[in-house]
């Protein structure tokens, strides 16, 4: 395709530039517009397109590319926002955090929008390109690495036609020729990996790793399961390997299609994508042909020992004195347990390994038990089912996984993994461990969270005072955050206790640069201020809701002669100070009025020309109108008092006695536009998720804080 592209000199829209070589299209270059003309693509005699993202977006649309405007109208929005993000960030004094920014984006993405290259690359590349040595030394210093590996991938790509680009409007020869290597060149010696969790998996093959993520359908997701769920997505995708996610649904007491449901949703929130979903429960028919099978050859029995006592043969190194058993009284008792009888019903399978070894999960583990409850998927059909230790091994080898990524609590059962696998006949699957996420405050039992739940000490799996990736992200957690947070560990083995407040500060530095500003006065803790020359008819001013974030919009604010402060402000001014009163200017206070030691009014007028650079104190405000919104802010705690449970403690006896508190607050009227799940920052009070947005004025928005990485304990 050919078009025309005019634009100013003195600065050449590179991000079109590159995206037309990129989408074939043929463009005939006249650099003759005004100094701060925005570019013009001129399709015919009389047809044109004024303006760089509407042009982007055009070029986008007609392209040949596959998903270069993302892959569905989702995408697209998502393409939309990096459009409008690319100028307004990637430029003036704001550049290095806006590199941070990206950088902490791109931790575990290859591209900004989906897993195809999109316009929104190529606009936010071509941007930093367009800085030239400011980026060049950056990235030289190494100081943004997954920032760098975005940016050298897709020069490498595109070496040809970006080198082009830039070496005509930037003078930066070479960009495509860097000697860092792209994200695809580096998988394949993973001994040149030095930073972040490139670990290799042993005896990993670049497109023949296959991983799984194998979570029981007993709960909802929490933070421990995304450390599992992201690692095995980050080998899948860094070995170019296939990734399972199974759900172990071998417990019918305790599992449910809900669970399953909310799985698959945190799953997609997460970002993990993968190649199938299956079920235990396929396998239920052959894992009952292997049962048979080592029973018929000698290499499991069924034992019919009191639970208890089976618990302390174990320990003891006891045989049963059902381990000799005959086969056909094996069977025998194999065929009571299928149907469920009375006398099945007291039985179960062991493997037959080794009672003395010192490894006691090699002591006969138990491979089948009886449980009528009906299971959510087949009902009813089966009264025996797998454990977990037994199926594992069995499905892991029939799916065609190559390595099982499991946490170090399950260490010293590994050699019963391996055993298993050898008494079936079955190929070899590697273990690759890593350390469990222990998160202080925090119980990541679904059985102990279950309990909260079940006793309404939370409203459900989603509360935010939860672990659970629902809870977190109704909290205000940015599942960016999440992925940094779990990727900065890697696949270490270390054991450790993680502080909530790591993760929440590096929430903090993604929220910040983005979100909205807005105004609340708490509704019972506030004073009105009269100043006496303020306007005696309300006016109306355009603001922008981020000073330094174009993206997040505009608000209207009222300019009122009356207006609200924080009864806290109004306690410490003092008559004559000087004051500024943000977004306006200053105003001087005159006279305090009080009653019983309790101030009730406050008198000044406005002295605009005041420098706001003088005085001390800072004040938000709220005009005094009926169009303010009822808000209650909604602070949480954790719901344990002890940093971490010993493995003796119940947990019941360190119950938080208070861990939610409700504020009543007043907020500027352009809050009824916020969105359910929209993040703001209420000026010198914090962050805040939206959590109920506005319906009706008798109804408040219910705004949740979220924590900074500075946690306060909830008063009592």
């Amino acid at each position: 395709m050919e078009a025309g592209l005019a634009f100013a000199q003195d600065s050449p829209p590179l991000s079109i530039i590159c995206a037309a070589k990129i989408a074939g299209f043929t463009l005939t270059i006249d650099p003759s517009l005004a100094s701060a003309s925005a570019p013009t693509l001129y399709l015919g005699s009389v047809d044109f397109i004024h303006g760089i993202n509407t042009i982007l977006r055009y070029i986008a649309r007609v392209a040949t590319v596959s998903n270069f405007y993302g892959q569905d109208a989702i995408q697209a929005a998502h393409v939309d926002q990096w459009l409008e993000y690319a100028p307004v960030i990637l430029s003036g004094s704001e550049f290095e955090a806006s590199c941070s920014f990206l950088d902490r984006y791109l931790a575990c993405r290859t591209l900004l929008v989906g897993y195809s290259l999109s316009i929104a690359d190529i606009a936010v590349w071509s941007n930093i390109a367009g800085t030239g040595q400011r980026w060049e030394s950056l990235r030289r210093s190494k100081k943004y690495q997954n920032l760098t590996r975005w940016f050298n991938s897709i020069a490498v790509d595109y070496a040809g036609t970006l080198d082009e680009v830039v070496a005509a409007y930037v003078g930066k020869r070479g960009i495509g020729k860097s000697p860092a290597p792209s994200l695809k060149a580096k998988v394949h010696d993973s001994k040149e990996h030095t930073s972040g969790p490139e670990i290799d998996l042993p005896g990993a093959k670049v497109g023949e790793v296959c991983v799984r993520f194998a979570p029981e359908p007993s709960g909802y997701l929490h933070i421990g399961h995304a450390k599992a769920g992201l690692l095995n997505k980050y080998f899948a995708e860094r070995y170019k390997g296939r990734l399972i996610v199974r759900f172990d649904d071998t417990n019918p007491s305790k599992e449910s299609n809900e669970f399953v449901e909310n799985v698959l949703k945190d799953i997609d929130t997460m970002g993990i994508k993968y190649d199938t979903v299956t079920y235990t429960s396929d396998y239920f028919p052959k894992l009952m042909e292997m049962a048979e099978s080592l029973i018929m050859q000698g290499k499991a029995y069924v034992d019919d020992t009191p639970r208890e006592q089976m618990k302390d043969e174990r320990a003891s190194g006891l045989e049963s004195k059902c381990r000799n058993n005959t086969v056909e009284e094996n069977m025998s008792l194999w065929r009571e347990m299928i149907n469920g009888t009375e006398s099945g019903m007291q039985c179960c399978v062991r493997g037959k390994l080794d009672m003395q070894d010192p490894n006691k999960s090699l002591r006969d583990p138990v491979y089948y038990r009886c449980n009528i409850d009906p299971h959510h998927r087949v009902g009813s059909k089966y009264k025996v089912y797998p454990t977990y230790d037994f199926a594992c091994p069995f499905v892991d080898a029939l799916e065609g996984a190559t390595h099982a990524l499991r946490s170090s609590e399950y260490h010293d059962r590994n050699a019963q993994y391996y055993r298993i696998l050898q008494d079936m006949g079955l190929r070899r699957v590697e273990i690759y461990e890593f350390s469990r996420l222990n998160m202080v405050y925090t119980l990541l039992s679904k059985r102990k969270l279950l309990w909260f739940v079940q006793n309404k000490k939370v409203d459900d799996w989603t509360d935010p005072r939860f672990p659970t990736i629902q809870g977190i992200v109704r909290r205000g957690l940015k599942i960016e955050a999440l992925i940094q947070f779990i990727l900065e560990q890697g696949a270490s083995k270390n054991l450790n206790l993680m502080e909530w407040d790591k993760l929440w500060t590096i929430n903090k530095k993604i929220v910040d640069p983005v979100c909205a500003r807005h105004t609340a006065v708490l509704k019972d803790q506030r004073v009105l201020l009269t100043l006496t020359n303020g306007p005696e008819e309300s006016f109306i001013r355009i603001l922008p809701r981020h000073k330094k974030y174009e993206g997040a919009g505009n608000k209207a604010t009222t300019f009122t002669k009356r207006i609200w402060l924080e009864y806290a402000d109004a306690s410490v001014i003092s008559t004559s100070q000087e004051v500024t009163l943000m977004d306006w200017g200053n105003a001087i206070i005159k006279e305090i009025k009080s009653e019983n030691g309790t101030i009730t009014q406050l008198v000044g007028e406005l002295h605009l020309e005041g420098s706001v650079k003088l005085t001390k104190l800072k004040l938000t405000w709220l005009p005094d109108m009926e169009d303010l919104v009822s808000l209650s802010l909604v602070e949480f705690d954790f719901l344990i008092t002890k940093k971490k449970l010993e493995e003796n403690d119940d947990f019941v006896d360190y119950l938080n006695p208070c861990t939610r508190q409700e504020t009543s607050a007043l907020g500027d009227p352009n809050m009824r536009n916020l969105k359910q799940g929209e993040i703001i920052q209420l000026e010198r009070k914090g962050y805040y998720r939206c959590d109920v947005p506005f319906i009706r004025q008798s109804k408040p928005i219910v705004l949740f804080a979220i924590p900074d990485g500075r946690q306060q304990a909830l008063a009592n």
